[in-house]
């Protein structure tokens, strides 16, 4: 099992891995912290990665229905099905993962005791904020962008 560092800030390496330099790092750094870091260092509410976890899910959605409809999918079942097979909660964890995203989340001290990383939908709720962040600093073409490069929609 990896061991974490529990939140090695290092910007320049997370954007390398997922091919997007922010204009805005402070959404990257929201997008990497989780909340009982910021309860615990006693950061401000909005400090924290829940919003971007949300609306991240909801941008994965959209650009993976867009990729199967614009492959040639045309009933929804069979669109519906195809991204119930591209994005669900162990692909996402498998892309967080690749990338090595728990060294840099920031993560709680007892969730780094825990190791909460290794299991659940942990991971896969960090991915989902670090695609909001990326959403909201470039928009949807950029969230596209790097879904693609992390290979999610080669195979819609």
């Amino acid at each position: 099992m990896k061991r974490s560092t529990a939140g090695r800030w290092s910007p320049g390496v997370v954007e390398e891995r997922i091919g997007y330099t922010f204009q805005d790092r402070s959404l990257l750094e929201r997008a990497l912290t989780r909340l009982a870091y910021t309860l615990e260092a006693g950061l401000p509410p909005e400090a924290h990665m829940d919003a971007l976890a949300t609306l991240g899910d909801a941008v994965i959605n959209v650009v993976v229905v867009e990729v199967v409809v614009m492959g040639g999918a045309h009933d929804k079942g069979a669109i519906s099905n195809r991204k119930m097979n591209l994005v669900n909660m162990t692909r996402l964890r498998g892309l967080a993962e690749d990338l090595d995203l728990e060294e840099y989340v920031r993560w709680g001290k007892g969730e780094a005791a825990q190791a909460v990383w290794t299991s659940g939908r942990v991971l896969a709720e960090c991915m989902e904020a670090l695609i909001g962040a990326v959403y909201l600093d470039g928009g949807m073409d950029a969230a596209a962008g790097v879904l693609r490069r992390l290979g999610l929609t080669e195979t819609a």
